[in-house]
């Protein structure tokens, strides 16, 4: 098969130097030559993009966006440009293992719309970055069977362009909230698929203040987008349904913690923290019913791209140490 198997979507808000840890990971894959990378930033002016940093490759492309307020309508820019026949999202705090490419890349081959990469913690210090972590990204974290999944995570994992390019002018919409947009493609009948062979390491937001802005934001942003085209009664009941939600995504929880803690560092200290944040979580999910979205993804996209701000010294240090 001539050209790039995959793109890799790269987004940054202003600068390409904070790609940089990220794109090393990247040019360590054993299939680097058959990745294409699409760099997504305001403009490459701005940017500064370092062409030689992107040598090595099948091939790149810089995609121009303007300021935006959300990166979903630069990642959606970036699959619109992109040429290979699957897309992969990547962040510039989440760093891919050895061998991640080629297992996204060999899985679908499947018929698969869909492939997630399994998680492993990049600050793993505080029972804070463990919350963040296990609410975003419980059910993927290392080690996690692989198979047909209902979900995979968000903003990690690879699909199908074509299907992307489907939705047309809705694309950002649908990639606002990944939760949203895969549950429309299993409606189409499509499948999704975990493969914990492509592992990749998140790091997470270990301090108080910021964590609670963050998952009051995120609750919101998820209840906007799933309400976004009900009826007033029905957001009213599920606003008013809102506070039994934490409770039920906590004991799905629990037997998960349980599975990736096997020699009970966490299990149960991280419980308490953890319930208190699903319940900061649903609060924002009750807003975003109620009163919709508001600002909720412009934060969000805030927080993602000054993450370092809400991580302990000793976590900025760690991340700091990742090559570059």
């Amino acid at each position: 098969m001539s050209g790039p198997r995959m793109s890799v979507i790269m987004v940054t808000p202003d600068r390409f130097e904070r790609l940089g840890r990220t794109l090393e990971a990247l040019k360590r894959q054993s299939v680097a030559d058959r990745l294409e990378i699409v760099v997504v930033a305001p403009s490459r002016g701005e940017a500064r993009v370092d062409e030689m940093d992107l040598t090595g490759f099948a091939g790149h492309q810089v995609v121009e966006t303007g300021p935006v307020k959300s990166s979903a309508v630069q990642r959606a820019a970036g699959v619109r440009s992109a040429t290979a026949p699957v897309v992969a999202f990547t962040e510039d705090h989440c760093f891919p293992a050895a061998g991640w490419a080629e297992a996204l890349i060999d899985a679908h081959q499947g018929r698969w719309a869909a492939v997630g990469p399994a998680f492993e913690n990049g600050n793993p210090g505080t029972l804070m970055s463990w919350m963040n972590l296990l609410i975003e990204y419980g059910q993927w974290i290392s080690p996690v069977a692989a198979g047909p999944k209902d979900q995979i995570p968000s903003h990690n994992s690879s699909y199908k362009r074509d299907l992307l390019l489907a939705y047309g002018d809705r694309l950002e919409e649908m990639l606002e909230t990944e939760t949203v947009l895969q549950w429309d493609l299993r409606a189409q009948g499509h499948d999704l698929y975990l493969e914990p062979a492509a592992r990749t390491r998140h790091f997470n937001f270990s301090l108080l203040p910021g964590t609670l802005l963050l998952r009051v934001s995120v609750g919101r942003g998820f209840g906007a987008a799933r309400a976004r085209e009900w009826s007033l009664p029905r957001r009213m009941a599920f606003a008013a349904a809102s506070p039994l939600i934490p409770l039920v995504r906590f004991a799905r929880m629990v037997p998960v913690v349980r599975r990736c803690d096997p020699e009970r560092r966490l299990y149960p200290r991280v419980l308490p923290l953890l319930l208190a944040g699903f319940i900061v979580d649903g609060f924002g999910e009750f807003l975003g019913y109620a009163f919709r979205g508001g600002d909720a993804d412009e934060r969000v996209t805030e927080f993602e791209y000054d993450r370092p701000l809400h991580m302990r010294p000793e976590d900025r240090q760690e991340w700091q140490a990742m090559p570059s």
